[in-house]
């Protein structure tokens, strides 16, 4: 009896394995044929897109896609793709900064979805025009620091947390008391040190257009479209396709307008993917945990 159930046991196992086995397959063909398709189709295309979606905490996957499309002989100018209502400093600066130096060679334009605020706006101020839909939110032009001060909590719960530290400074914004007046001054002034950094980077590219001073726009207000239009902050209201087929019009590109190229990540197999979807997650949750040296310096 208990042989049988070991012969079971045995087949069962084989019998999974020969299905993982059948699935990482079908997975791989899936991958080379959706690469040969997008291959095919995408041939005529002259102008790509690279989407900048949700909120960004890292830069290497938008500049990894943007190095592929300016390598890519055939195409001739870029879109980026902007729906995201903004992320982490550092890699929003990154990402402007890679975006004007590709953008002498080749032309990049962006082109705002739903929302394209503050870090989202930044990304794209460094095109050498911006499309946005009538009903886009834009705008949020500054910077946040967010802290947590929840010593009463600490006090009603009993709970006396220390702190050890090497540095006057080293524990500013811990949830275990508030901050002195001297400590949100020198916050104050950093924030207000990166806020100009993102005024100036706009003023570098849009001070001509600005229809009002980059104060007056730069408060942290969230404006549709049409009233960013009004502002200056954005140049035409259109979509994608409509400011694709100007684009190709407006640089004399050859042949008929074919539609664009999405660049996109190449594909991997299920369990990689995974993999990188975990990565990211905790990434993201460990940028924003209570227990981390520090809160994040933040474009939203």
């Amino acid at each position: 009896m208990s042989s049988n159930r070991a012969m079971i046991g045995i087949f069962s196992l084989v019998f999974v394995f020969f299905l993982t086995l059948i699935l990482f397959a079908y997975i791989a063909m899936q991958s080379i044929q959706g690469d040969s398709i997008t291959k095919v189709n995408d041939s005529s295309k002259s102008i790509a897109v690279v989407e900048v979606s949700g909120v960004i905490m890292t830069s290497k996957k938008t500049i990894e896609l943007l190095h592929r499309a300016e390598k890519d002989k055939k195409i001739k100018a870029i879109i980026i793709r902007v729906n995201s209502p903004g992320g982490a400093v550092a890699p929003v600066q990154e990402v402007y900064d890679e975006i004007l130096r590709i953008n002498k060679k080749v032309p990049i334009y962006a082109s705002f979805a739903t929302v394209a605020a503050s870090g989202g706006y930044y990304i794209g101020s460094a095109a050498r025009k911006i499309y946005a839909n009538r009903g886009t939110l834009t705008g949020s032009i500054g910077v946040i620091m967010q802290f947590l001060n929840l010593s009463e909590l600490y006090k009603l719960a009993k709970v006396s947390p220390e702190t050890i530290k090497a540095g006057k400074y080293k524990d500013i914004g811990q949830p275990n008391r508030a901050m002195t007046k001297e400590e949100k001054a020198l916050m104050n002034s950093m924030i207000g040190k990166v806020h100009q950094q993102f005024k100036n980077d706009i003023l570098a590219m849009r001070k001509e257009k600005l229809k009002k001073s980059i104060d007056q726009v730069a408060q942290g207000q969230i404006f549709s479209g049409q009233e960013a239009y009004e502002l200056g902050l954005v140049d035409k209201l259109s979509s994608l396709w409509n400011a694709a087929r100007e684009i190709h019009k407006e640089l004399k590109l050859e042949g008929e307008f074919q539609g664009v190229k999405f660049i996109k990540e190449k594909k991997k197999f299920f369990l990689m993917e995974l993999a990188d979807h975990l990565e990211s997650a905790v990434t993201k949750f460990l940028s924003f945990s209570a227990v981390s040296d520090g809160p994040v310096l933040m474009f939203k």
